[in-house]
């Protein structure tokens, strides 16, 4: 089933437990990116040194890709705002600047979900809760002057970016971290936040690249950590009864196989959290 990302959402079946999103279109990536850069990216007009920043070469289909994913994410809001737990396949493209791609992001469809819903809904609030290994960094540059999102990043602190932003909330953890140790980080601050900003809606980037064998990651979570983390998180925000969506976020492995199961983490947690929930 195709749902457009314009906002028209048709009445949910109550079997119904995939959607297929349609690809974002250019107004709606314009409300968080340059018509400059859009231009440029979408018809291939990107240099050899914007592409090295990137980490992509140029492609029709990587556009595509990245319109589709932007599209799944805003999907997985909407469809978080009616069932109160969504998780997309994809997403979580955290170090897009409204100008300019950078570390394996084109467009930060995290960004385009939550600018897109706050300004269709005056006084809706987005919590965006970024457990990638990274810093998001272009969220948190995108929305540095917006008090209708609040971005909490948790992040190796001697990793990418060098340069970092300032989130609303940032935790900076040491290399090497396992899994209790970053399980009590989140612990200690993710209830304060739902209490204090009163989230309309959580976005949550579940990435893997924490984990112990992530080539880029420089922390020690396993498989299980992973998914304590995303139990956690997902279980937290639903039992206060302010929706979720979750997105992947980052991984990175040479083996293709073991990063699409460690992705699927996020979905298996976000199952037992539907099932225990009674969602």
């Amino acid at each position: 089933m195709h749902i457009g990302v314009n906002g028209a959402f048709p009445c949910l079946t109550i079997m119904q437990l995939v959607w297929v999103p349609e690809i974002a279109s250019e107004e709606l990536l314009r409300c968080v990116h340059t018509q400059e850069y859009l231009d440029n990216f979408i018809n291939g007009r990107i240099n050899e040194q914007e592409q090295r920043r990137t980490g992509f070469p140029w492609s029709k289909g990587l556009v595509r890709r990245c319109r589709y994913e932007t599209g799944g994410t805003l999907l997985a809001a909407e469809v978080a705002l009616h069932r109160g737990l969504a998780c997309s396949t994809a997403g979580g493209t955290h170090h897009a600047f409204p100008s300019f791609g950078s570390g394996f992001c084109l467009l930060n469809d995290l960004a385009v979900a939550a600018k897109y819903l706050t300004s269709s809904s005056p006084g809706r609030k987005v919590l965006i809760v970024d457990l990638d290994v990274h810093q998001g960094d272009g969220t948190a540059f995108i929305f540095k002057d917006e008090p209708c999102v609040f971005t909490f990043s948790v992040h190796c602190g001697k990793n990418f970016p060098v340069r970092k932003q300032q989130s609303d909330l940032d935790v900076s953890v040491e290399d090497e971290l396992e899994d209790k140790e970053y399980l009590s980080t989140v612990e200690a601050h993710l209830p304060s936040l739902l209490e204090i900003f009163r989230p309309d809606l959580v976005l949550y980037d579940a990435g893997v690249d924490p984990h112990w064998e992530d080539e880029l990651g420089r922390l020690r979570l396993t498989d299980r950590g992973l998914y304590r983390r995303d139990l956690y998180v997902m279980k937290t925000v639903v039992s206060r009864g302010v929706p979720v969506a979750a997105v992947i976020g980052g991984g990175y492995s040479r083996d293709i196989d073991k990063l699409a199961l460690r992705h699927s983490i996020v979905h298996r947690a976000a199952t037992q959290v539907w099932r225990e929930c009674g969602m």
